[in-house]
């Protein structure tokens, strides 16, 4: 706040300085009167110069933000710091050195200690001894190797793994499972899509009589009928259709509200001070 008054002040001094020195600037004073065979074309006054303000010549508002924003990201919390960093080598995909690290995101990795040895220490970066880089649990340059590592995994591989591979990684995975060439089932524990290769070497032929015996099998309509067959087999169903169904039927102020226990009151309570009746003697009763 002290640094802007300053500023204005010095603003103002520097405009009025220069509005007197345009007045105190010496006139061009009148040619003498001559014959008419010695006059000359009158000379043309200077032009004027316009006084720009010395905070529009110099603008120090985009440094003053600059310099609060470079403050306040090294104030904040290393794992912060070490955040904005893992971004900025995500997003460029390129080795850098901690002074090119710090013009980007203005956090000081050279100085800082802390956050130099932990981006060493982070399995998500790599360290050649000048500059650090992104590193990747697959590294893979494109669809091809992709496909490649997915055929080598049969168990499947969590999206979580490879979506910081390459840039385009998840447009290409989609690409696969369009093609036929990968299958992306989701892990219902991690709620993480895993990707399982559809290998074209595996090609199983079935006879026309078992798929007509599979086809001809009558599976049930109702969902409840899935429920008693699972519960025939001795499962229980993860749901319950006909509660559900039934719940759904009935309107919520109709729903049957829980009791709710009643306050039993302490004995101690009703009976305090009942041991010192001379307490009382003298108080008025309503």
């Amino acid at each position: 706040m002290a640094l802007a008054q300053k500023l204005a002040q010095f603003n103002k001094q520097q405009e009025k300085l220069q509005a007197s020195l345009a007045k105190t600037a010496p006139r061009p004073q009148p040619a003498a009167k001559a014959g008419p065979s010695s006059r000359k074309p009158p000379t043309p006054p200077p032009p004027t110069t316009q006084l720009v303000p010395f905070a529009q010549r110099y603008s120090f508002t985009n440094d003053t933000e600059k310099l609060q924003q470079i403050a306040t990201i090294r104030k904040s919390p290393v794992g912060a710091q070490i955040k904005r960093v893992l971004d900025l080598l995500l997003e460029t995909r390129q080795a850098m050195l901690p002074d090119e690290i710090n013009d980007a995101c203005f956090v000081d990795v050279k100085n800082h200690k802390e956050v130099f040895e932990s981006l060493k220490s982070n399995v998500k970066v790599s360290f050649d001894g000048q500059r650090f880089a992104f590193k990747a649990k697959h590294d893979l340059k494109g669809k091809a190797e992709l496909l490649v590592l997915i055929r080598k995994v049969p168990e499947g591989l969590p999206m979580s793994d490879l979506k910081d591979s390459y840039t385009g990684v998840t447009t290409d995975i989609q690409e696969l499972k369009a093609s036929g060439q990968v299958w992306v089932l989701m892990n219902s524990d991690t709620q993480d899509d895993i990707i399982y290769p559809n290998d074209p070497r595996i090609s199983v032929k079935v006879d026309d009589d078992l798929k007509q015996l599979v086809r001809g099998i009558e599976m049930p309509r109702e969902f409840m009928d899935v429920e008693r067959e699972l519960q025939k087999a001795g499962m229980k169903p993860a749901t319950n259709t006909a509660r559900r169904e039934a719940m759904a039927g009935v309107p919520r102020s109709q729903l049957p509200k829980p009791k709710q226990k009643k306050r039993r009151e302490s004995k101690r309570t009703k009976y305090t001070n009942a041991h010192l009746p001379e307490l009382f003697q003298n108080i008025p009763m309503p």
